[in-house]
């Protein structure tokens, strides 16, 4: 079936006409024809198979847009083989990861002390529904690592932010939310809002479809860093349950506002509302106690997930005994007369707490533990070399493309005026969709823009995919893409 395909998926007359739609000199057109022709030959099975995939399979996870130039090679690359910092794709391609699970696997891909430990959990078995052995040295070792008193466990970093949010509710009586612009909190409803200006004033409205504007109406969503949020804050703070903050956001990493989480701290705690940090990808990358230990900030609630569950889905709210409770009543003891006397909230989920995914947990927090922060510190300094070679390239380049990064995550620096520059001007961002492509054709998979370091990455891959970086550069030059 798929070889059937192939002719009426790389049809050299076809892409040329797709390329035509837009503005592009003959040149230009030329480059951008050989170019999707050489990478459809080089990824053709990964081709095929989104086009056999496409009427069973909804799947919005892809790193650049939509373009219609550039349609004929808007597919994900299929995987089938991984390990250490190397994935294999279906074609027999072996690319250098920088996706690297959107931060999950900080240890490389496949480590064998995570293999060895889900191995022999399966041996033992996969039991739900009842308590598994090794669940409390789990929560105690993410209390010794991050500070917090108490852990509960869920599925995914969606379900752990939901629950930080309904417990902070239940335990402060109040109802409104405060989130910030550009941060993310993964796809629950009731923090999928932003700021619109209706009418003259300012409200908070779902970002897409589907989403009831009940479900943000006791959402405040501020501008991250400024003082006027501070202000915000404060002048309703009777009605507020929890400000929820990405204290770096993947969208922004430039802005690294301690001072900023200082004051907030202090005004939450004055004011008794729940200070909620999403540590889904800082927690354990930045530092074993994550971004409050890194920034010196204790948060009320946190919620993990990524790097601590080895690979396999995991969710964690850890957080104060005082919001803790709200989700068993509190701590109480045998042989004597002390009940669960705190009051409660609704929190369940079948796959909670799931075995494999605690002996992968186990694993990854014992060899933390072991390693201290001089893993975090060693691949913190790593990144931050490999960064500012980058843009000292880029500066003698003279191009407009800047990188920054938060420990061994990084992208681009924005400014405010970019991304209306890019919807303003389709060159650039044809440009830059061209560049994450051309990275991908000399063996370098982004996330976007960026990507996550792991432990598993040599000198040699960051030299490599330096070098690929500046053959990319040159070939788009080329192509009269870039001046």
């Amino acid at each position: 079936m798929f070889i059937a395909q192939q002719s009426s998926l790389i049809d050299t007359q076809k892409i040329g006409e797709i390329v035509s739609t837009i503005n592009l000199t003959t040149h230009q057109q030329k480059y951008l024809e050989d170019f999707i022709t050489r990478y459809n030959q080089k990824t053709k099975i990964s081709k095929q198979l989104s086009q056999a995939h496409r009427p069973f399979l909804a799947d919005n996870k892809t790193f650049v847009d939509f373009h219609i130039p550039l349609k004929e090679i808007f597919y994900p690359i299929v995987t089938n083989r991984s390990s250490g910092c190397k994935i294999w794709d279906v074609d027999g391609n072996e690319y250098i990861d920088l996706v690297m699970g959107f931060g999950v696997n900080l240890f490389g891909h496949n480590p064998p002390f995570i293999k060895e430990a889900l191995a022999a959990q399966l041996e033992k078995g996969i039991q739900l529904g009842s308590q598994a052995e090794i669940i409390g040295e789990v929560a105690q070792l993410i209390c010794e690592l991050t500070g917090m008193e108490r852990v509960a466990f869920s599925n995914t970093g969606t379900e752990a932010i939901m629950t930080a949010i309904r417990m902070a509710r239940t335990v402060t009586g109040r109802k409104k939310i405060v989130i910030f612009s550009n941060s993310y909190h993964g796809h629950f409803d009731g923090t999928l809002g932003k700021v619109k200006i209706i009418d003259d004033n300012l409200q908070t409205v779902p970002i897409a479809l589907g989403i009831p504007s009940s479900f943000v109406e006791d959402i405040l969503v501020l501008k991250y860093g400024e003082q006027e949020s501070i202000e915000a804050i404060a002048n309703n703070a009777q009605d507020i349950a929890a400000v929820l903050v990405e204290p770096v956001q993947k969208e922004n990493l430039d802005l690294q506002p301690q001072a900023f989480l200082q004051q907030l701290r202090k005004l939450t705690k004055e004011s008794g509302i729940a200070l909620i940090f999403d540590e889904m990808v800082t927690g354990f990358r930045i530092h074993p106690g994550g971004a409050q230990a890194w920034f010196g900030i204790e948060a009320d609630i946190a919620a993990y997930g990524k790097i601590v569950g080895g690979g396999i889905a995991i969710g964690i709210i850890a957080g104060k005994a005082n919001f803790m409770d709200a989700i068993d009543g509190g701590m109480w003891n045998y042989g004597d007369l002390s009940s669960p006397d705190q009051k409660t909230t609704f929190f369940a989920g079948t796959y909670c707490k799931h075995p494999l995914a605690l002996a992968a947990a186990k694993a990854v927090l014992e060899h933390l533990k072991t390693q201290s922060f001089t893993l975090q510190n060693q691949l913190n300094q790593r990144t931050t070399k490999f960064v500012k070679t980058l843009n000292n390239y880029f500066d003698q380049e003279r191009l407009p493309i800047q990188l920054t990064n938060f420990g061994s995550l990084f992208g681009p620096v924005y400014s405010e005026n970019d991304s209306e520059e890019d919807a303003g001007n389709p060159d650039i961002s044809l440009a830059y969709n061209l560049l994450y492509y051309h990275l991908l054709d000399q063996g370098i998979m982004l996330r976007g823009n960026g990507g996550f370091l792991s432990t598993a990455h040599t000198d040699e891959d960051i030299n490599q995919i330096i070098q690929a970086v500046k053959n990319s550069i040159s070939k788009l030059r080329e192509g009269e893409f870039l001046p």
